[in-house]
Parts: structure tokens; C-alpha cells; sequence
């Protein structure tokens, strides 16, 4: 295992070496928070595709694999689709918002009444999102060196939070590029054919398992529903997204290299399933359908790739991580603490907003590995995260991007009713029950709609303000003028 661990500390060191590196660049609250608005599509096209592909979509997506054959690549594969539909359908509008948070552009919309209600909601889905990635942590480390779960929490978490707090989007970026390659090389060109030729080809999967693992609908059409419904739509809102939206140089990078992002998932998506598969054939008595991964790596690969595919395993909870871990620190500071203290933003203070957002990552970092230490249970965690966003924010957000009559009454009002339905009926149904979010979700948009239709109409100022803001005009100018750095 000597060569496997060299490949792994390699990694991590280069991880810490980029945050050294990216906190050289962030001189400004729009360099540390959204990379200075500069990135052009191959960049942002790796780094979208890193943190949407996190340690759910890789372990998890094997394991789904193993348990129900080809159609456990549906959950990747509804996010990839949510990341399609955002970039045809959104980000270039979003992109030319200029703003850092998706509370932002409610106050823009709605005229600045939802901010800090929809900011505490964003908050608890990327504070809970960054702790399940920082759970996976566990189950590498147990695999590398058989090390104590607190203690890989900690380390893993550490190095997340060292590089993040160092540079901000910067160091994210860098290092999102790195884990992207080492995904694509450890997953998708080692991994995926290593498991299918060991299996025997697809001949000989076919004739060792029950026909229902070649059923593209296999897992059943009401658990598809629900992806799409929480990670198809969750997509389409979440803050770690938006945020790197904000990050694209252009409409044409955000709408061209989203959609080469979403593509990638779906190939991603196929690759897990194909793996989990071939897993099932090599070890069909497994306790857990989550040690699929692990135990196919550990065993089946040659000495050197299984270090490189296990750093892979490792990007990919480090890119969802790191991207979590700043929407929830930018959250907390730019729609909660500034709000609620009656700060001003963007004075041109920039050394200062870099120091705030800076301490804000080591806050929340902190938070996060002891809440990961705390929990147990990644699906409940991440189920609760993802109930939380569709039910309370979908509404409102889609609302104000698509219906000029919604005000900021109806869009407080679906926020408020859809959180409290959503976290009353997790506690009666149980929190991986599928009514939750299709009641809550429900109940927000009556509550959006009605209330919207009671209240008078949002003033013609502030839509004709949010207008010129779609159109790019009448934004702030945080983009510095400088082109984008090499990679050390």
C-alpha cells in the first residue's frame, strides 16, 4: 500500500498548495466569493461538474448500482438533468444578476422583504449538504488506514476548510479542476472498465444476475419521480450552484459549459451504475450496498491505481465539500449576520469583506466537522437538506423568475409555509418519506399563488429594476479587468 499512500498524501499536499496559491488572488469580495466573475468554459465547465458529482454520486452511486442494477444510475442522472435544464433554461440570466446569493436576487425581485427568512433556509440546506460530504470522509480514510471515524472526519475536514478559508472560490476552483481530472481519469477510465472486464463483460453479467438489474425503470417510477423532484429542482436553486454560476465569465460560458457539465453527469451517472453492477457479480453477499466502491477498489485494483482511484473517491467528496462549505459561509454572512447587524454591503471595504467571508468559512468550517462528528446517518442528513430547499425555496425562486404577478408577500408566505410543512410532516411520515416534499412543496405554491394574488402588485420600480438586472444593465462592475491566472 506504500505507492497507494504516496499517490494519496501527493493529493492532499497539492490540495493545501492550492489554497496557498489561490489566496494570492483574492483580493476582492468578488475574487474570493465568485472567483472575480472570470471563469471561461473549460474551467467552469470541470468545476461544475465537480461539485454537483460528490461522494453521493460516487459511493453512493456505485452502491445504488449494486442494489438495483442499471437503474441506481437515476439519481445522478436527475442531477444531471437539473443542471441541464438550469443552464438552457437559467443561468444566463442568473449570471448577469451579478449577485452572490440567491437571497439577493429575492430582495431584487420582490423589493428586499424575504431575505433573511429564505437566508436561514439556504443556510440549513448547505450546512447540512457540507456535513454529509464531510461524513464520507470516514469511509475513505477506513479504507486507506483503517483510521478511527472521528479522527478521519477531522483530517479530511480540515484540509477542506485549510484550502477553502485560504483563497475562497479561487483555491475551490483550482482544486475542483484537479479533483474533476482525477475523477474522470480514476472513475471513468480505470475503474469502469477494471470492474466490467473482472466481471466477466457484460455477457457474463447479464447471465449472473436476475434480468430486473438490465431494467432502465428497475428502481421503480416513484423513486424516480422524487429524484427529479428533489435533486432535478434542487439543481435549479441551491446556493452552492447559483454561486458558481456567478462565477462564469459570460451567458455563453455559463449556458455552454453548464451544459457540457450536465452531459458529463450523465455519462458519470451510467458509470456508477455499470460499476455497482459489476460489484454485485464480484461480491454478491456485501453487508451494505455503500462498501460496493470500497470493496472493489481495495481488492480488484492494481497497486498505484487504486491510490489514484481512491484519490478519486476522495475529489469527489472534497469538490461538493469545499463548494458547500462557501455558499454556507456566504450565506451565513451575507444574508443573515450582515442583515441582522444593519451592515452595508459592497462600501469597497474589500480587504476587510475578504477577512469577514474568511473568518465566516473557518466559523462554519468548524461547525461543520463537529456536526459531522455528531451525525451518523448521510442519507437522512442530505434527505433533510434537499427537503428543506424544494419545499421552501423552489416556489419563490422559480416564481420570480417566471411570473411577474408573484409578490414578495406570496413569496414570504410560500417560504414560511412550505419549511414548516416540510420539517412538521418529516416528523409524522419519517424523514425518508416521499410526502414531506410533495405536500410541502404543494402547500407552498398555494400559499406563493394566493397570497400573491391577495396582496397588490410589486411595485413598478422594483420590477422595472429587476428587469435592467436581467439584462445585464444597471449591475455593479466587480469584475476586474485582469484575465484569468494560469494554474501554477
Amino acid at each position: 500500500m506504500a505507492i497507494d499512500y504516496t499517490v494519496i498524501v501527493v493529493y492532499l499536499a497539492g490540495m493545501l498548495a492550492m489554497g496557498w496559491w489561490g489566496m494570492r488572488r483574492a483580493r476582492s469580495k468578488s475574487e474570493f466569493l465568485v472567483a472575480g466573475r472570470r471563469l471561461g468554459p473549460a474551467m467552469y465547465s470541470g468545476t461544475m461538474a465537480a461539485i454537483v458529482l460528490g461522494g453521493a454520486s460516487t459511493i453512493g452511486g456505485v452502491g445504488l448500482g449494486y442494489k438495483y442494477g442499471l437503474s441506481g444510475a437515476w439519481m445522478v442522472f436527475t442531477i444531471g438533468l437539473g443542471l441541464l435544464a438550469l443552464s438552457v433554461f437559467f443561468s444566463a440570466r442568473i449570471a448577469r444578476l451579478k449577485v452572490y446569493t440567491v437571497s439577493e436576487m429575492l430582495d431584487l425581485r420582490y423589493g428586499g422583504r424575504a431575505g433573511v427568512i429564505s437566508g436561514v433556509v439556504m443556510w440549513a440546506y448547505t450546512l447540512m449538504l457540507a456535513v454529509t460530504s464531510t461524513i464520507a470522509y470516514a469511509t475513505i480514510f477506513d479504507v486507506l488506514f483503517d483510521m478511527n471515524r472521528t479522527l478521519a472526519i477531522v483530517i479530511g475536514g480540515s484540509i477542506v476548510v485549510a484550502y477553502s478559508t485560504l483563497g475562497g472560490m479561487w483555491s475551490i476552483t483550482l482544486t475542483d479542476m484537479v479533483q474533476f481530472v482525477v475523477k474522470t481519469i480514476g472513475v471513468l477510465l480505470l475503474l469502469l472498465p477494471i470492474a466490467v472486464v473482472k466481471a466477466g463483460g457484460f455477457a457474463e453479467m447479464r447471465a449472473e444476475l436476475p434480468t430486473g438489474y438490465f431494467d432502465p425503470l428497475g428502481i421503480g417510477g416513484e423513486t424516480i419521480f422524487t429524484y427529479v423532484l428533489i435533486y432535478t429542482f434542487g439543481m435549479l436553486i441551491g446556493q452552492d450552484i447559483w454561486q458558481r454560476v456567478f462565477t462564469a465569465r459570460s451567458d455563453r460560458t455559463a449556458r455552454l459549459g453548464g451544459t457540457v457539465a450536465g452531459t458529463y453527469c450523465l455519462l458519470y451517472a451510467l458509470a456508477g451504475a455499470v460499476i455497482g453492477t459489476a460489484a454485485k457479480v464480484l461480491y454478491p453477499d456485501l453487508g451494505s450496498a455503500d462498501d460496493a466502491f470500497a470493496t472493489i477498489v481495495k481488492d480488484e485494483l492494481p497497486v498505484g491505481v487504486r491510490g489514484l482511484v481512491l484519490a478519486a473517491a476522495l475529489a469527489a467528496v472534497m469538490s461538493t465539500s469545499s463548494g458547500a462549505l462557501i455558499a454556507c459561509a456566504t450565506v451565513a454572512n451575507n444574508d443573515i449576520w450582515s442583515r441582522l447587524r444593519g451592515a452595508v454591503r459592497d462600501t469597497g471595504q474589500a480587504h476587510d469583506e475578504v477577512r469577514g467571508n474568511r473568518v465566516f468559512i473557518l466559523i462554519m468550517g468548524v461547525g461543520v466537522i463537529c456536526t459531522a462528528i455528531a451525525l451518523n446517518n448521510v442519507v437522512e442528513a442530505l434527505t433533510v437538506a434537499y427537503n428543506l430547499l424544494v419545499g421552501g425555496l423552489l416556489v419563490p425562486i422559480l416564481g420570480g423568475l417566471l411570473w411577474k404577478r408573484g409578490t414578495a408577500q406570496g413569496a414570504l408566505a410560500a417560504v414560511v409555509v412550505g419549511g414548516l410543512a416540510v420539517v412538521g410532516l418529516m416528523a409524522g411520515y419519517g424523514i425518508l418519506a416521499n410526502e414531506p416534499v410533495y405536500l410541502g412543496l404543494s402547500a407552498s405554491l398555494v400559499a406563493y399563488v394566493a397570497v400573491s394574488l391577495a396582496t397588490p402588485a410589486t411595485d413598478a420600480a422594483v420590477l422595472a429594476a429587476w428587469r435592467e438586472r436581467l439584462a445585464g444593465r444597471g449591475a455593479p462592475d466587480d469584475t476586474p479587468s485582469e484575465p484569468v491566472p494560469a494554474a501554477p
